[in-house]
């Protein structure tokens, strides 16, 4: 039995999302309507960036700017949500036998495996292994990855996420506003979270993974590196697309442990925006207020693209009895649906 034995979290400083529309954006895109509504809309309230406008205005900057601010943040960052989950778990740095870090913003070299591992104080000779632009589901195939190390070879490890697209502000388009980037702007937060996982003992036993990609719609959501930072794509059809998918994933997964949908007492779903929340819980006929947790995540943190899953299980463990099963999803570029299947243990 693995289990994820702790999960912790770093943010930078917080701001009001209204705020940042009023003191930034609004100007950013010409006060067009159609992009306040959308900003509005997306369902965040609070978000954490390394870079808030006006304060911090990098949509101006080249990528190598964007790079070294991302090498300067995410290190103290993801340091410090390790060093949380690792004493949540009772652990030392040096008892860690592999390292995985997931992030799809940022590229630092030495990588962030590297430094973080050196500034923790892990063993020179733990295992590291970098994860880059999966994006959104990242966590959950990372996840998957540290709990086969434990299995395999009786040691703890941990994955870290870190993500900061507050670097990625894009410059205004001339002339007209570029609404092609507000609900990037709109919904995006920074965030790094972490989980340890060991041999055995209390925590979310991983129990399975499962996961689709449908290369059909592989332009649907693109992320694409410019001179001006990373470059967003995403396209209104993503909801409709995991539509056809989510139901066949989950069912799927349930029944190769003789689960129902019904034996499922926590749901940890990535939300990508309000819509993916509502077709999730459409498509599965889920109870009222089974996606509370991820709208409250939503609201407050926004989308953390790979260490919103993270967030998730924090929040969930908790309000689970020893016993209980969660089912997380995520979702990102492919187009890809990847699920887990968690148990509560004692």
């Amino acid at each position: 039995m693995v289990t994820v034995a702790a999960v912790a979290h770093s943010v930078p400083s917080a701001c009001p999302q209204r705020d940042l529309w009023h003191e930034f954006f609004r100007t950013h895109y010409r006060g067009d309507p159609r992009a306040e509504r959308i900003w509005h809309g997306t369902g965040v309230r609070t978000r954490h960036g390394v870079a808030i406008p006006p304060d911090l205005d990098v949509s101006g900057w080249g990528t190598g700017a964007r790079m070294t601010l991302y090498g300067e943040a995410a290190v103290p960052l993801g340091k410090d949500a390790v060093a949380a989950a690792l004493a949540a778990a009772g652990l030392r740095a040096d008892e860690v036998g592999l390292l995985a870090v997931a992030s799809c913003t940022g590229y630092v070299t030495p990588g962030l495996d590297i430094l973080v591992a050196r500034d923790l104080g892990m063993a020179p000779d733990v295992h590291r292994l970098l994860i880059g632009h999966m994006g959104c589901y990242a966590a959950l195939p990372g996840l998957g990855t540290v709990a086969d190390f434990a299995r395999a070879r009786g040691r703890p490890a941990v994955l870290l996420c870190v993500e900061l697209p507050s670097l990625h502000v894009q410059p205004a388009a001339p002339g007209r506003a570029d609404l092609d980037q507000v609900v990037a702007h709109a919904l995006f937060g920074d965030a790094a979270a972490a989980a340890v996982v060991t041999p055995d003992g209390p925590g979310f036993e991983v129990a399975d993974l499962a996961a689709v990609t449908d290369t059909t719609a592989s332009d649907h959501m693109t992320w694409d590196v410019t001179d001006h930072g990373f470059r967003m794509a995403l396209s209104p059809r993503v909801p409709g697309v995991l539509a056809r998918h989510v139901h066949r994933v989950v069912i799927g997964l349930l029944a190769r442990h003789g689960l129902a949908q019904a034996d499922i007492s926590g749901w940890a779903v990535h939300p990508g925006g309000p819509r993916i929340l509502d077709v999730v819980a459409n498509r599965l006929a889920l109870p009222a207020g089974a996606l509370d947790t991820s709208r409250e995540v939503l609201r407050e943190y926004g989308n953390c693209s790979s260490a919103t899953a993270l967030l998730l299980l924090e929040r969930l463990r908790p309000t689970l009895a020893p016993g209980a099963h969660v089912v997380t999803l995520a979702f990102g570029p492919g187009l890809t649906l990847q699920a887990a299947l968690l148990r509560v243990t004692a």
